[in-house]
């Protein structure tokens, strides 16, 4: 038995995470829309694709969420996999890091930047006593 997905209560669910009032929906939507109209389009199983379409430029959702979203699928999908460890997420992640290697990195970055900023000072020192020979 397939289950019909609900579009409008969907623009509702989309709309609410959103956090954003009907009104303010009507408004985006432009001057023939009132927080009535929304309030009665929220309640239509089935709304018309041009509708959704504007309705997903204004939340910026794609239309493809209000046509396919199924809540008991997704409850029923993060029920099924929510802290299960075969999904191959480490809940409990280990760290190797070896703090005497990257002190001995930092070290090393040290030394390399003394040396460059060595190398800047002789050639500006160079080009000062060409200036003054002159």
């Amino acid at each position: 038995m397939e289950q019909k997905i609900h579009q409008g209560r969907n623009v509702k669910r989309f709309r609410e995470m959103l956090g954003i009032k009907q009104e303010a929906l009507a408004f985006d939507l432009g001057d023939d829309w009132n927080q009535k109209k929304i309030s009665m389009l929220e309640q239509k199983d089935v709304i018309e694709n041009d509708i959704l379409k504007q309705i997903s430029n204004s939340l910026r959702i794609p239309v493809e969420a209000f046509q396919n979203f199924d809540e008991e699928q997704a409850v029923n999908i993060i029920s099924n996999t929510f802290n299960d460890q075969s999904n191959g997420y480490n809940y409990y992640p280990t760290f190797n890091v070896n703090p005497m290697e990257k002190w001995i990195e930092a070290l090393e970055e040290i030394k390399r930047l003394n040396l460059e900023l060595l190398k800047a000072k002789d050639e500006q020192i160079k080009v000062l006593e060409k200036l003054l020979n002159k």
